[in-house]
């Protein structure tokens, strides 16, 4: 599989952002990681350092680097995560006007039309966030904001975050190295309700 370019920029959700790096390592997928300035500020919520996060990916580039292999579309690549997206981060790639590696490869992916994953880590939104989204969306990016699936009954927050990943993963046709619970329908409710209109 080609190279997976991953964004972790300054907002909460830096662990979602690590598990993933954790899973491509597993499977053996070349990973790009460009950690923002501001993500580097959120290393506590994960209680690492940002060399050991840089340490998970297969590359780890600079935020100020624009001659980096990942800043030119010319470099073939399967797409970006971006997790967590900040909403700064969201404007620049919904605006076309990046600020740092991380913005400048989210805007190659698009341009080059390749799936770009936006992890948008922001609540509540206002009228800005809403149509930068819209933007995105309708520039091809895919906007996923972590959300729980609660009818996955997960038993920690590393099963809430395996979950996520696993659904991120999804959008790229990999196969996460995790078994968890996927929805497979509920009991057809309707059987019943027929039997009772017919009596």
């Amino acid at each position: 599989m080609r190279p997976i370019i991953v964004g972790i920029s300054g907002a909460s959700g830096i662990a979602y952002g690590i598990r993933a790096l954790a899973m491509l390592r597993e499977l053996d997928i070349e990973t790009h990681l460009v950690l923002s300035a501001g993500a580097k500020m959120t290393v506590n919520e994960v209680g690492m350092s940002a060399k050991e996060i840089e340490a998970l990916a297969t590359h780890a580039h600079n935020q100020e680097n624009f001659g980096a292999s990942i800043a030119s579309g010319s470099f073939r690549t399967a797409g970006m995560m971006v997790m967590p997206c900040s909403m700064r981060c969201l404007a620049a790639i919904a605006q076309a006007a990046p600020y740092n590696l991380l913005t400048r490869a989210a805007d190659v992916t698009l341009k080059e039309r390749r799936r770009l994953v936006l992890l948008a880590r922001e609540t509540p939104l206002n009228q800005a966030h809403i149509q930068n989204m819209l933007i995105a969306t309708q520039m091809g990016a895919v906007i996923y904001p972590p959300v729980p699936a609660l009818y996955a009954r997960p038993a920690s927050i590393e099963e809430m975050i395996d979950f996520t990943v696993m659904r991120v993963f999804d959008l790229f046709e990999i196969d996460a190295p995790v078994n968890l619970p996927r929805w497979s329908g509920m009991p057809d409710l309707t059987k019943p309700l027929l039997m009772r209109m017919k009596n």
